[in-house]
């Protein structure tokens, strides 16, 4: 039996997974923090041991998979420039690691390996094209067309949240303005109610969040179930974004479902409803939306790991 190797790269936790067969569930699962101000080699040092700590004796077959935030290129196995990890500018992972452990070693974008676990074991079982967008502290995303992952002429295809939707606007952790990522991503959300809070709004976000904690859009979510004006503002116009811009996607890539998945998208209902009005506003004709569902992600945190999975498997 072979063993499959999973790691999903964050810049605050670093997971890694056992498969001994080509589906979930992971054998075996652990979750350290990634450490990341340290530098790459610490936190690969880490990663070797995390690995270390969950192969079986019998090691028959070892296959890894990483999933990384990009840019990256995954053809040479090289972490191009992550932003939110200091010091992870061309880094040969893959070679690395292959060169410790005496396998072969992947590496893909982890928004694209979520796409692909979902896509393979989620919510888009059955689908053969496929838009899956992660919304949380970024926006990420990834693309089925026809069956396969879209990876592009250098594998850095399906970077779906670092798009202009507003020329002027914001700046974006990449350091490009207006990107959707820095207009409905979490940090996004946040930073729009408590602007608005400070020119004197009302809302019961007041009463809470505590001053020694941050707002985040958990809370902003919490607060627009509880029909909180000002949350729902805020969210509803979040999604509209998003909305609008799924249909430029949609129009790209004629998918037979799109998949929403990260911390944002469990807002659920108020920020779903407004999405799926923009969508079908925005649209040149209404057979681009005609039977295409708008759904939640099924795995969760687990959604890259098993992507991860998934493209060892199949190597």
């Amino acid at each position: 039996m072979s063993s499959l190797i999973a790691v999903d790269l964050g810049g605050t936790n670093l997971r890694v997974a056992l498969f001994t067969r080509d589906q979930p569930p992971a054998a075996e699962l652990i979750k350290i923090p990634t450490l990341a101000s340290e530098g790459p080699d610490v936190v690969i040092a880490r990663m070797i041991e995390a690995i270390h700590s969950i192969l079986p004796k019998k090691k028959r077959g070892l296959r890894i998979g990483v999933g990384s935030p990009g840019p990256l290129d995954p053809f040479d196995g090289v972490i191009l420039d992550t932003p939110n990890m200091p010091g992870w500018k061309n880094i040969p992972l893959c070679a690395r690691l292959s060169e410790h452990f005496s396998c072969p070693v992947m590496l893909e974008n982890d928004a694209n390996l979520a796409a692909l676990g979902e896509w393979r074991h989620g919510a888009a079982q059955g689908t053969q094209n496929l838009i899956y967008l992660t919304i949380s502290t970024g926006i990420g995303g990834g693309v089925i067309v026809d069956g396969k992952l879209l990876r592009g002429a250098r594998g850095l295809a399906g970077e779906l949240g670092h798009m202009t939707v507003e020329r002027n606007g914001p700046e974006c952790g990449c350091g490009q303005r207006g990107h959707l990522e820095a207009i409905a991503a979490g940090p996004a959300i946040a930073r729009k109610v408590l602007e608005r809070i400070e020119t004197g709004e009302s809302s019961i976000l007041t009463e809470m969040v505590h001053d020694e904690e941050p707002l985040t859009a958990a809370y902003v979510g919490r607060a627009a179930r509880m029909k909180d004006r000002l949350a729902m503002e805020v969210v509803s116009e979040a999604g509209r974004h998003i909305g609008r811009h799924l249909a430029s996607l949609v129009h790209a890539f004629n998918p037979e479902m799109i998949v929403l998945g990260g911390g944002v998208s469990r807002i659920g209902h108020p920020f779903f409803n407004a999405i799926e009005q923009a969508l079908h506003e925005h649209v040149i004709h209404p057979m681009y939306v005609e039977d295409l569902p708008l759904v939640p992600a099924k795995l969760g945190d687990e959604a890259g790991l098993i992507g991860a999975m998934v493209m060892v498997s199949q190597a």
